[in-house]
């Protein structure tokens, strides 16, 4: 079986379904491969919430060195910037798409939203209740079948493919129903699998979602 697209995402949690949706947006034709089912992932597990910079007296500045800090400065600092920048804009974006991020009964943002969270020196969580991931993903994930872009679920990645210069030209995948391989050729790959919590690296406990066992990591590493 041989598949062609335009973007193939690989993952199926928040950060693909973003991928997905900011592609399609652009007039891409894309195709989103999950391990498990599409909304499976570490997304549906978090509930302290997400963190933007927008209540008063903060800045993106401020919420780049606490972020840089609490990764002791050891954080890729290009990445660092995207978050702070990019963060005010994703919050309204998940908005507008119906996330009902906690407000008070005018529709005000109530103070107890910008809350201080881990390693942060402002205030700048927003939260659905304790549940904030759960909401996230079902808005993403009715919004990814709104817009009819495909999905194929239970269909981990096994091997990146690449091209004569070492581009990445698409992906081969697994039917877990079948176990048979097949190939999705693309002219771009997003990688969106997840962590690596479920591994349990020196007995570690962890609260990640089942599927998070470094698969994306792997077959990145093995492509260069």
């Amino acid at each position: 079986i041989r598949i062609s697209k335009e973007v193939l995402v690989i993952g199926g949690g928040g950060g693909g379904a973003t991928a997905a949706l900011f592609a399609h947006r652009c007039g891409a034709d894309v195709l989103v491969a999950t391990k498990l089912r599409f909304g499976d992932s570490n997304t549906i597990m978090a509930e302290g919430g997400i963190n933007a910079c927008v209540s008063p007296g903060d800045s993106p500045l401020r919420y780049y060195i606490d972020t840089m800090g609490g990764g002791s400065f050891s954080n890729i600092p290009q990445l660092v910037h995207a978050l702070v920048m990019d963060s005010p804009r994703i919050l309204k974006w998940l908005e507008d798409l119906g996330v009902p991020f906690d407000k008070e009964p005018d529709g005000s943002v109530p103070k107890a939203t910008f809350r201080l969270g881990g390693g942060h020196s402002r205030p700048r969580v927003h939260s659905v209740g304790d549940y904030t991931g759960m909401a996230i993903m079902q808005v993403l994930r009715d919004e990814v079948y709104n817009r009819k872009i495909e999905i194929l679920e239970f269909s981990p990645v096994v091997e990146l493919i690449l091209g004569d210069r070492w581009e990445c030209t698409g992906a081969i995948l697994m039917n877990l129903e079948t176990q048979q391989p097949f190939v999705v050729k693309a002219k771009k790959v997003v990688l969106a699998t997840g962590g690596l919590g479920r591994l349990h690296l020196q007995r570690f406990p962890t609260t990640n979602h089942y599927g998070a066992t470094a698969d994306g990591l792997v077959v990145g590493y093995r492509a260069g």
